[in-house]
């Protein structure tokens, strides 16, 4: 990141998001998904003492960083590791590696025993969250909440000593069939300009904006590919789980599901191709039988991911993830031209240095 780009790392200490510093970040890579955490990478370049003794500020694990495009947040998340590094010339840097605010949760265990029984999965979702940071103290990072309502109604319970990642057990929730997607967005509270840290759930989806996004090739789009991996897919699924008995004596077997089949794309003469998955943890035969429903609704016949690389311009909103993105394409391989609408479920940033425009890449799903 050089002095005359658009972007500014504020670095804040994460549980009271009180800002420490603003530092320059040069050859910065930030990612962000819908489900999963994102990352970033940067280097603080320590050119003399005084500023190596403001980046000394950064503490791992309780720093926050954020980066500001203009005057918008583009992403924020916990930095995890440093490394300060000298060349053979003894120029000193910092390099800095950071999650997204889903990341605090994938580092917290559930410690207490407690249930939920024909519960909205959105209000489990919701309750492990405010359990992470108020059930004991030091566990509270800022991350505020919704309303959402998904009318699909989940009985789960946890134990003490399972030592479950709190992470986990929301994904885990998650991925059964019509589940529901989460993520944690950043961005300025209108009125008062805070930042706002916000817990978003949907189902089954994520969904924002009223509108389409159009993004033209010519035009917009620099590049893309869509990959067809028909070896992460299949036409059928079946999800096993924990053993189904505690006697020692007798061989110990895992709970299965039923073979889930996608028999319209056998009978059109497709392969029997077959997906299996473990859930050890797991010891409830109907929601077995809801992970291999999903699991295979997810990845039936091959996958397909195509990714977009967009310059980034004033017409580009901050909040892309969930978006959905009308995509208009002539070329050699689409001479008819292809006119389709996808939702934008991973966003890459590479923000402009050494020559390079302001880009981004993006992940989509179709619609």
């Amino acid at each position: 990141m050089t002095t005359n780009t658009p972007y500014r790392a504020i670095f804040c200490d994460l549980r009271t998001d009180r800002t420490i510093d603003i530092l320059p970040l040069r050859d910065v890579t930030v990612d962000d998904y819908i489900g999963k955490p994102g990352s970033l990478s940067g280097t603080v370049p320590l050119p003399d003492a005084a500023m190596a003794a403001r980046a000394r500020r950064i503490e791992e694990g309780r720093t926050a960083v954020y980066l500001q495009r203009g005057n918008d947040l583009w992403w924020g998340g916990v930095i995890w590791t440093s490394t300060l590094q000298s060349d053979d010339r003894g120029v000193l840097s910092l390099g800095i590696q950071a999650a997204t605010f889903e990341s605090y949760a994938s580092r917290r265990r559930i410690r207490a025993t407690f249930s939920y029984s024909n519960t909205d999965q959105l209000a489990i979702a919701r309750n492990l969250w405010t359990r992470l940071q108020t059930s004991l103290s030091g566990g509270d990072i800022g991350v505020s909440y919704g309303t959402e309502t998904s009318q699909q109604y989940r009985s789960v319970s946890y134990r003490d000593g399972d030592e479950t990642v709190y992470l986990e057990a929301i994904d885990a929730l998650a991925a059964q069939d019509n589940g529901f997607e989460h993520h944690i967005a950043v961005y300025r509270d209108p009125a008062t300009g805070a930042r706002v840290r916000r817990l978003r759930l949907g189902s089954p989806q994520i969904k924002i904006g009223t509108t389409d996004l159009v993004l033209d090739r010519p035009g917009t789009i620099l590049s893309y590919s869509f990959p067809r991996d028909a070896t992460r897919g299949g036409t059928t699924a079946r999800a096993r789980g924990a053993s189904d008995n505690t006697n020692q004596a007798v061989e110990s077997r895992p709970l299965y599901s039923t073979e889930k089949t996608a028999q319209s794309l056998i009978d059109a003469g497709y392969p029997r191709i077959d997906l299996s998955s473990d859930h050890n943890d797991v010891s409830s035969l109907s929601v077995l039988e809801s992970l291999a429903t999903a699991e295979l609704a997810e990845a039936t016949g091959a996958v397909v991911i195509p990714e977009i690389s967009i310059r980034l311009d004033d017409l580009v909103p901050p909040a892309l993830l969930g978006r959905t993105v009308r995509l208009r394409i002539t070329d050699e391989w689409w001479t008819e031209g292809l006119d389709a609408r996808y939702r934008i479920i991973g966003v890459k940033v590479s923000p402009a240095q050494r020559g390079r425009p302001d880009t981004a890449e993006l992940y989509l799903e179709e619609i």
